[in-house]
Formats: structure tokens, C-alpha cells, sequence
């Protein structure tokens, strides 16, 4: 499966009191990097949800957190297709910096109707395109 690369730089309000990443902001980097290589395949989310009535939810998590990120480092958010199904896509996503795993996750994301709310088919050009 094709795998995605996205650089963040690690602001003061991604940091605790002690200057560390908050544990929940990892999920917004996974988050950013997702979005990230939608877009550059040309998918932008908006526009899906417009066109297709699909909208993406985070279905579940899974994280391992291995050592901290501190502010105003430069990180690299990784994100790889590991299994496709008809309506959802699971990540294994990988934070590092330089070569320094920091923490690592599986994110299973379900392709939902943005109206009804329930499980729709990914359009099949996203699945083309990613898979």
C-alpha cells in the first residue's frame, strides 16, 4: 500500500505544562496527515461531502506513545493504508523525529452518508487512488 509522509512542527499549544506534546494532539497530527494525503490525490473533504454526501469518522484508535515530542521540534507524521473494505480504510500511522519513533497507531476510519449517518461504499476513484 502507498504510504504517506506529512512534516509538523510542534507548536507551544500542541505542549503540556511541561512542554511535552499532550497526549491527545498525537490524534491531530494522525488527523492532519490523513487529510493531507487525501488532498494530494486530489481529494478535499469538503468537496466530497458536497458532491458524494460521503464524509470520513475516526471509527477507532489504537496508540502507543514511545518517547515525547517537545515544542518547536520538527516531526514527521506517516500514514499507510493497511486494509481497505467497502466502507471504511484502517492506517497505521508513525510519528518520528528523524529517526526516533515516537509514537505509532492504527486508525480505522468508516465512509459514512453525511446525511443519514450510516455506512456508505467509498466512492471507488479513492479507492484507485490510495489503494
Amino acid at each position: 500500500m502507498k504510504e504517506f509522509s506529512w512534516p509538523v512542527r510542534v507548536y507551544y499549544e500542541d505542549t503540556d505544562a511541561g512542554g511535552v506534546v499532550f497526549y491527545a494532539n498525537y490524534l491531530k497530527f494522525f488527523e492532519r496527515a490523513r487529510t493531507e494525503m487525501l488532498r494530494s490525490y486530489g481529494f478535499e473533504q469538503d468537496r466530497l461531502m458536497a458532491r458524494d454526501n460521503v464524509i470520513f469518522v475516526v471509527r477507532s484508535v489504537s496508540i502507543d506513545y514511545l518517547k515525547p515530542a517537545r515544542f518547536n521540534e520538527q516531526i514527521l507524521v506517516g500514514a499507510k493504508i493497511i486494509e481497505n473494505k467497502k466502507t471504511s480504510l484502517t492506517f497505521e500511522q508513525t510519528i518520528t523525529r528523524q529517526h526516533d519513533v515516537l509514537c505509532n497507531g492504527k486508525v480505522r476510519i468508516a465512509c459514512i452518508d453525511a446525511q443519514s449517518m450510516k455506512p456508505k461504499l467509498i466512492p471507488i476513484a479513492i479507492l484507485e487512488q490510495l489503494t
